[in-house]
């Protein structure tokens, strides 16, 4: 079975694997709304700037 038939919780997410989702979902959204600046394209776009700029953070404590 595919990732599709399972359920996530979010606590078992990584923070790459939050990026990933996040990123899919903006693609996915922007392919239906057919615009960078609709305005939930700019809020998970947001919402992953955020997710990204904690990596680089992590990333750089180790």
């Amino acid at each position: 079975m595919g990732e599709e038939g399972r359920t996530i919780s979010p606590q078992a997410l990584t923070l790459e694997d939050e990026i990933q989702l996040l990123r899919t979902r903006m693609e996915e959204i922007f392919l239906e709304e057919k615009s960078f600046t609709s305005d939930i394209v700019i809020e998970i776009s947001s919402l992953l700037d955020l997710k990204i700029n904690e990596f680089m953070k992590s990333q750089k404590a180790k």
